[in-house]
């Protein structure tokens, strides 16, 4: 158990469920977001930062023993908004990381980083970056700097390539893509447990049938996900008609990101 986990995005969607559902792995849990959260409960502290904020970045992290950092714009948007939240965040993350002593960060990368591989191609590790879109590319940043951070530091990173993390699959591109909010908590464990973790790039899916996706080269952790997107095929293809063979969804990893435009200011 550490001491002090820091969760930051701590008010959206897998924040939430970071912050029910990882409160075995500490005795405090710090939240952290841009805008206000429901008040701390028992055994948390709650603290709104700007992640563009160098100096409240720092102390908020100072203190912690570890971080699941889910913060930052989480689809395509201007280009100052991603920089601040994505790119400038991620480094004042570091930096503070740096300067504090935490040397344990899950970064929630995104499938976007390769997004522009075609759904035919089976990806591992160490496949060329392919992305989409002002938001992919800030992925791809960000794990760049896990990596600078690590072999110059020894700051300890999992890089996870989120695919579609709901509580079920919401369309038939998801049925590759899924991951099961208890898998991502088992492999948020994994990462945690480990004695050695390197800075390894994982891909965030589920037991998926359909799956693009290798992980072999992260078999150290001893993460195996449970849940299958298979269990919803049936719903999934009655919801949603089958798309032209043509359409985004169905040739690019990355989906409809593929074809959305720049955002300009």
């Amino acid at each position: 158990m550490m001491n002090r986990l820091l969760i930051t995005g701590a008010a959206g969607g897998l924040g939430t469920v970071c912050r029910d559902r990882l409160k075995h792995m500490a005795k405090t849990l710090r939240l952290s977001d841009v805008v206000d959260m429901p008040p701390a409960g028992e055994n948390e502290e709650v603290v709104v930062c700007d992640l563009g904020d160098k100096a409240a970045v720092e102390d908020l992290v100072r203190g912690c023993d570890g971080i699941v950092h889910l913060g930052g714009r989480s689809i395509e948007d201007t280009w100052s908004v991603i920089r601040n939240a994505n790119i400038d965040g991620v480094f004042n993350l570091y930096e503070a990381c740096r300067k504090t002593g935490c040397n344990r960060v899950i970064f929630a990368s995104s499938n976007h980083a390769v997004g522009f591989h075609k759904q035919s191609t089976r990806l591992d590790a160490n496949a060329l970056t392919k992305p989409d879109g002002l938001y992919g590319v800030s992925k791809v940043f960000g794990e760049a700097m896990a990596s600078m951070y690590y072999d110059k530091f020894g700051i300890e990173t999992a890089s996870v390539r989120i695919g579609s993390c709901f509580p079920e699959p919401k369309n038939r591109r998801m049925l590759a893509s899924w991951m099961s909010y208890d898998d991502f908590v088992r492999l948020i464990e994994c990462v945690f447990r480990a004695p050695k973790l390197g800075c390894p790039i994982i891909y965030g899916a589920s037991n998926n049938a359909t799956g693009w996706w290798d992980n072999r080269e992260v078999g150290f952790l001893g993460w195996e996900p449970q849940d299958r997107a298979e269990d919803y095929r049936a719903v999934v293809e009655q919801m949603e008609e089958m798309p032209a063979i043509d359409a985004p969804q169905v040739v690019y990893q990355g989906g409809v990101f593929t074809v959305d435009g720049i955002h300009e200011e």
